[in-house]
């Protein structure tokens, strides 16, 4: 059978373990655990999002902003333009600073203009000048996994992801991980182990090729300000 869906990879974990229907209960907070572990081992181009917001310079607190509801780590956040204006000129990136770099920033630069540092807190991030117009700011980050059997951001049911639809041995063999210990099964703990691991790996590797053997690798000099 296919693994397409949420509903094809249940019933492929029992039909791995026999068909076993005592532990149908089971296997989707099984699902649950191999995500989180996903979400922490997988560093691939399809864990990428891009997000745009406006600054909001009319609230009682323009300075901050909200993350992206799948948000995991920065990539970099950009102004791209001005309220639904598109993007015209250049595009200047809001450059990194840490919570305590953001309080010395405030109190040395202007207090309100079009921002050029970032700290991150939490699900949001606060900026330096604080934003004096509605600038449109493109946010490109790592996302978690969408979740097997949850909900996307428009309420619907997610059946399948990207991951379950391209690499279906990944969620197998660690759905399969996670019930040899349930099942006493010692034994196919390390094989299990070495097939995800394997898995992950490959899908890693795959997504490096994709990104760096594209064009030839050109050293990159640096300015006398750096990368920041």
């Amino acid at each position: 059978m296919s693994i397409a869906t949420y509903t094809d990879l249940l019933a492929a974990v029992q039909n791995y373990l026999f068909g076993r229907t005592d532990i149908a209960q089971r296997i989707p907070e099984w699902v649950t655990l191999v995500e989180a572990k996903l979400n922490r081992l997988l560093y691939c181009r399809q864990m990428e999002g891009r997000s745009f917001t406006l600054c909001q310079p009319q609230s009682s607190t323009p300075e901050w902003l909200t993350l992206p509801f799948n948000f995991q780590t920065l990539r970099r956040i950009r102004i791209v333009g001005l309220g639904a204006q598109s993007p015209t000129g250049t595009s200047p990136r809001l450059r990194f600073a840490t919570q305590a770099q953001i309080d010395d920033l405030r109190c040395t630069n202007p207090p309100v203009g079009q921002p050029i540092w970032f700290a991150l807190f939490g699900s949001e991030i606060e900026m330096v000048p604080t934003p004096d117009q509605a600038y449109q700011l493109e946010i490109v980050y790592r996302s978690v996994l969408p979740p097997l059997n949850g909900t996307d951001d428009n309420g619907a049911n997610i059946a399948t992801n990207w991951l379950l639809t391209s690499y279906p041995d990944a969620y197998l063999y660690g759905l399969l991980l996670e019930a040899s210990p349930y099942l006493y099964d010692d034994a196919r703990i390390p094989t299990w182990s070495a097939a995800f691991t394997g898995a992950i790996d490959a899908i890693n590797s795959l997504s490096d090729q994709a990104l760096y053997n594209s064009g030839p690798l050109v050293r990159r000099l640096s300015n006398a300000r750096g990368y920041s």
